[in-house]
């Protein structure tokens, strides 16, 4: 029996989180289908003040609160209340294509595999703005820098990982899967990049932010040098695109 526990962090997310959740269901019971297989969906509520934790129980999902602020407090907190063997970490903005989980399945099948995550597709408004992360996409797929939009790992790389930085605001799911990497070469093992099927994050930032706030804050040195600020990251906890 392989167990699957996925992980949503979610901060006042009621209106992105229901498309989110809907769009799992689907891939879960896709994945029930298959033999030998269970699934658990945990939404971490991140001290939200709206109806993030409701929109999760309505729709099924189990849901703990998580009083201290910060995506990867959150996605560790998720995890150590998981029961799953294999952890997919998923952000509460994103749809989920419904043969992901079956595709994440085939890989953790494979018992060298310790993790890897899903290759993204975004559908800004602006075209500049969809042919720069288009560029970036491209230049993640030689450097390793593989997003959080969709993630997954065994538990016990986790745990052997000590789980995402809690000290970064930002930048924690690349990081975690530069450790994840490093963990599969030094222990002989490998990691996976699904190309196909890609999740679909919102853009609501990118279609809402001017052109230069978009140029700075994803750009990987001004990250590297201010991730552990949280002030710099207004946009994505004090004052973020709703």
């Amino acid at each position: 029996m392989l167990r699957f526990t996925i992980i949503i962090p979610a901060f006042n997310e009621e209106a992105c989180l229901a498309p989110t959740l809907d769009s799992v269901h689907v891939a879960t019971e896709r994945l029930r289908a298959r033999p030998r297989v269970d699934v658990e969906t945990i939404v971490v509520d991140n001290n939200s003040d709206d109806g993030t934790a409701t929109v999760a129980r309505n729709r099924g999902a189990t849901v703990i609160h998580e009083p201290v602020q910060g995506i990867a407090r959150a996605r560790n907190t998720g995890a150590r209340h998981a029961t799953g063997d294999v952890l997919v970490f998923v952000d509460a903005d994103v749809i989920v294509p419904p043969s992901l989980l079956c595709a994440v399945h085939v890989a953790m099948s494979d018992p060298k595999c310790i993790g890897g995550g899903a290759d993204v597709e975004y559908r800004p408004r602006r075209v500049f703005v969809r042919l720069y992360l288009h560029a970036w996409r491209v230049l993640g797929t030689f450097t390793g820098m593989v997003q959080g939009a969709a993630q997954f790992c065994r538990k016990s790389a986790h745990e052997h990982l000590g789980g995402y930085d809690e000290t970064a605001w930002i930048g924690e799911d690349v990081d975690f899967y530069w450790s994840l990497q490093r963990l599969a070469r030094e222990s002989g093992r490998t990691v996976r990049l699904i190309r196909e099927p890609r999740v679909r994050p919102s853009c609501r930032r990118f279609d809402n932010w001017p052109l230069w706030k978009i140029l700075i804050w994803t750009n990987p040195v001004f990250i590297a040098l201010f991730r552990r600020r949280k002030t710099v990251w207004k946009g994505w906890y004090s004052d973020p695109v709703r």
